[in-house]
Parts: structure tokens; C-alpha cells; sequence
């Protein structure tokens, strides 16, 4: 699945713009929250590679820019640390309201790690929450603004650079980072904690984490990321991030594919789908596969999953190629793949030509490749085996459908 554009309404009314990655396929009943840098965006490349390499461990993740940052609404001037918690717990709900479950899993990086740790509390479906490169108190922040915290706190404000760009800092600022009570928060947190630094950081010293990790009760990790920078600007370290997170959360969380309800579908010897009020989006259940279908979104649907006839000529093009592969395999013929590639469409009686002996206005267009260094004849045969595979035949038959309504 795409990267996904949303926006959401955070604490203040602003409009906070965020990303969803998701897995291919059904909707995951796993989600994180994803917490970004001081000052930083969504768009990081540690919080784009990490929600990445969840997303493709089956975990659905949200990640945001706070208020005034990216491309979300706002003014950071007036944004402060407990602003950050409360737009955190602003996209939890939105999470659960509109994705269909909040966040399991919280993820924050350097002082969104101190973030998503305050939020935790208010986040009910939290089961584990891991920090990146965290700080152990907010108020170390204060280093980055160090040579104008005199002139912050005569005027109330100054324009201070972090990371080569300008803000404006308030001195409320400055206060509610001093006014956090984070050996309280964390001890008196009720979820998993794992703690990941670098032992090499020279923006957020290791001991932050020895901190944090004496402050925590148990169960909780440490895990160190040896080499890595503060900002994780190597890949190979994001990427090892989200492997080791991934595992660790499995502990306490399910990672599983699919609906958290799926196997409530599960039949042995049936396929079942399940359709929701107001959505075409359908749940496939078959023996312990989960696929979803859906529509296009020119048609209503939200493009999740492939449409029912998508399934039909999936199907039509696997037992093709199957049926090829078999056929090849008996005559030891060097076919070394088969690919076919396929569309329905439907012609109307007036574009058919022979109606009357065919009436029939679907259609599936079907080519097939044939990969290897076949003769001629070897072609032409299995161009002739290809339309009685099992499947060809049961569509050219035509079938039929006895319906009944379960009790």
C-alpha cells in the first residue's frame, strides 16, 4: 500500500498533517504512532525508513509534524513541550476513531521519545513504547538554546538557530520544560519500555538512557546502537532499528496480518469475505491466507485491495500458469517461466460480432509469455495446453451458483 496523505485535527484546532504507511493487503490491526525530533519533520529519514520497515513487518504506522512544523498548521512560537503530548494523544484518537484502533506501539525519536513516554498514559490500547536517542528529562532541551536563554527570558522571546534554521523561542517555552516530572511519568507507566541509544551520541549522551532505564520498572529493554549518529542518517541503522523493535514488540503485541477478528472468518474448507456497512472494503478469509478486495476510488471504494474480477482473472492467470509449469515439467521442456498477463472487460452486444452463436459480452483478454528456449513446436503446444487448465474450463463451462442463507 502507498504511503497514504492525511490530516488531522490537533490540540489546538490546527490542522496537523500526517502520513500513514500500512502493509499491503488487509487492514493491520497493529498500529504505532511515530514521534519526530526537536524541530524536525515527518519526514526525517529515520521516520520514514523505520515506518517503512514496520509497515512491511505488518504494522500500520502514523507519523505527524507537530504544530508549526512541516506542514502542519500552527505557530511553533507558541507550541511547548506539553503542547507536542497533547497533539501525540490528539492523533492516538484520531488513530482509533478513524483507522479503527489506536496506537499499540509508540515510537519516538530524541525529545519525541520524552513525548511519546508523558503520552503513554493517555493512550489506552499502549502496550509498548520505545524511544530512540531520548532525552531523559525534557528540559535538556535548554542546551540548543543556551546563548539566548538570557534574552528569552528578559523579552520573552528570541529568535534562536537549531539545526541551521531559525524559531522563535517563548519563555512558556522554556517553563514547561522545566515544570516536567519525568521519573514520575515513567515509573508509573503501565507498558513495555525499550530503550535504544547510540553509545556515540554527541546531542543526547548514552547515560540519558541509563536514566531512563533506572527509572523504568519492568518489562523493559535497552539496546545499544553501536556507531549510529543522533539523527540514525545511515539507513542500515533505521533499518536496524525497526528489525529490532519489530521483535521486541511481538512480545507484547500481536503482529499478525489481518483484521484482529479474521479468524472468527476462518472456515476449513470454505473462502469467506466479510463486507462492513458503508465500504467496499472486504475482509477474504481462506484456510490461513487473509487477502482483501476492494474498489477504485472512482467508484466509492478506497483502492485497498483488488476488485473482485481482479481476483476472478487472478485466478484464471494462476492456474494458467500452473497448469504450463506442469505440463513443461512432464515433457522435461526447458520452459523456465511462465507469465500471464490478463484484463476483463465488457463489450457491448452492438460491438459483438457473433452474438448470436456467442452471447456473451465479458471478455478476457489473455497473453501469455513462455521464458526459455523452446522450439517452435514446443510453443505451439503448450499455447494449446494453456486453455485446459482447470480454471479456463470451469469459466467456459459457466457455473453454477447455489445460494443459501446461513442460520
Amino acid at each position: 500500500m502507498p504511503t497514504e496523505k492525511i490530516q488531522f485535527e490537533g490540540v489546538d484546532g490546527h490542522l496537523l498533517s500526517a502520513r500513514i504507511e500500512a502493509p499491503p493487503g488487509p487492514r493491520p490491526h497493529t498500529w504505532a504512532l511515530f514521534a519526530h525530533c526537536f524541530t524536525c519533520t515527518k519526514n526525517i529519514r529515520a521516520a520514514v525508513d523505520i515506518s517503512k520497515a514496520l509497515a512491511g513487518r505488518g504494522v500500520g504506522v502514523l507519523r505527524f509534524d507537530f504544530t508549526g512544523l512541516g506542514e502542519s498548521e500552527g505557530d511553533f512560537a507558541d507550541t511547548n513541550f506539553s503542547s507536542n503530548v497533547e497533539d501525540l494523544v490528539a492523533a492516538g484518537r484520531f488513530m482509533a476513531n478513524e483507522l479503527g484502533a489506536g496506537p499499540s506501539i509508540l515510537v519516538g525519536h530524541s525529545l519525541g521519545g520524552a513525548a511519546v513516554l508523558q503520552a503513554a498514559a493517555s493512550l489506552p490500547a499502549v502496550r509498548a513504547v520505545t524511544t530512540i536517542g531520548a532525552p531523559a528529562d525534557p528540559e535538556h532541551v535548554l542546551r540548543h538554546v543556551e546563548a539566548s536563554a538570557e534574552e528569552i527570558e528578559e523579552r520573552g522571546m528570541a529568535e534562536v538557530r537549531i539545526g541551521g534554521r531559525p524559531f522563535n523561542i517563548k519563555k512558556q517555552f522554556l517553563d514547561d520544560l522545566r515544570a516536567q516530572h519525568v521519573e514520575e511519568v515513567v515509573s508509573g507507566l503501565d507498558a513495555a519500555l525499550l530503550f535504544m541509544h547510540s553509545p556515540v551520541d554527541e546531542i543526547v549522551g548514552v547515560d540519558n538512557a541509563a536514566r531512563l532505564y533506572r527509572m523504568a520498572k519492568h518489562p523493559k529493554s535497552f539496546v545499544s546502537l553501536d556507531g549510529a549518529d543522533h539523527l540514525l542518517a545511515d539507513s542500515a541503522d533505521s533499518a536496524y532499528v525497526a528489525t529490532v523493535l519489530a521483535a521486541w514488540a511481538s512480545r507484547y503485541v500481536d503482529l499478525r496480518d489481518g483484521p484482529a477478528d479474521i479468524d472468527e472468518l476462518r472456515e476449513a474448507d470454505r473462502a469467506v469475505t466479510r463486507t462492513g456497512k458503508g465500504t467496499f472494503h472486504t475482509d477474504i478469509a481462506i484456510r490461513r491466507h487473509v487477502l482483501v478486495a476492494d474498489e477504485p476510488a472512482s467508484v466509492g471504494g478506497a483502492d485497498a485491495g483488488p476488485t473482485p474480477y481482479d481476483y476472478l482473472i487472478a485466478g484464471l492467470g494462476a492456474c494458467t500458469s500452473m497448469t504450463l509449469q506442469m505440463y513443461a515439467g512432464r515433457k522435461e521442456w526447458p520452459l523456465e517461466e511462465a507469465r500471464v498477463s490478463l484484463k476483463h472487460r465488457r463489450i457491448h452486444a452492438k460491438d459483438c460480432e457473433n452474438c448470436e452463436e456467442d452471447p456473451r459480452l465479458d471478455v478476457i483478454d489473455r497473453e501469455i509469455e513462455l521464458v526459455g528456449p523452446l522450439d517452435e513446436e514446443q510453443r505451439a503446444r503448450l499455447m494449446e495446453i494453456a486453455d485446459r487448465c482447470p480454471v479456463h474450463r470451469t469459466l467456459d463451462a459457466g457455473v453454477r451458483v447455489d445460494t443459501t442463507e446461513k442460520g
